[in-house]
């Protein structure tokens, strides 16, 4: 897989992925969007190109079907989008969303029980004695020097 998508590859990828595999004129038909044979085209073989979608030969037609799951692809657009607008922050990308966007009372209880969800290993930890900062319980807490004192001694 290779580069990013634009909105009409997006849309070309998620007509693949909702619909599954399809020639140019099964792609042209399902997209939100009129576009013309030629555009769909070029479109799949820039896809093929990017490693985005593979086809299989029907006679003198391509039946194109996508290479890359929808999860990968939301994945490793949500890593740029963070990296690049919230400092490589989740936790900024998140407050922005809470903060900016009209979420109704439901939304946000299910983001509270998801995040819930995520803290309960946590918990969990911090009830048999380790910290909040553990990666994982099971390896042995990296220990930290004591800084030395800086206090001046009496002259």
């Amino acid at each position: 897989m290779d580069g990013t998508l634009g909105e009409r590859e997006l849309d070309v990828m998620s007509t693949l992925w909702r619909e599954g595999p399809g020639t140019v004129a099964d792609v042209r038909d399902r997209l939100p969007v009129p576009l013309a044979y030629n555009t769909v085209l070029t479109i799949l073989r820039n896809l093929e190109t990017k490693s985005f979608v593979g086809h299989t030969a029907e006679g003198r037609l391509f039946r194109y079907h996508p290479v890359v799951d929808e999860a990968t692809v939301r994945g490793n657009a949500l890593t740029r989008l963070v990296g690049r607008l919230f400092s490589g922050s989740p936790a900024h990308l998140m407050a922005h969303l809470v903060n900016s966007e009209h979420l109704s009372a439901a939304e946000l209880r299910h983001l509270h029980r998801v995040i819930d969800e995520r803290l309960r290993p946590t918990r969990s930890r911090l009830q048999r004695g380790g910290t909040a900062g553990d990666a994982n319980p099971k390896e042995p807490a990296e220990r930290v020097a004591p800084r030395p004192s800086r206090r001046r001694r009496p002259e």
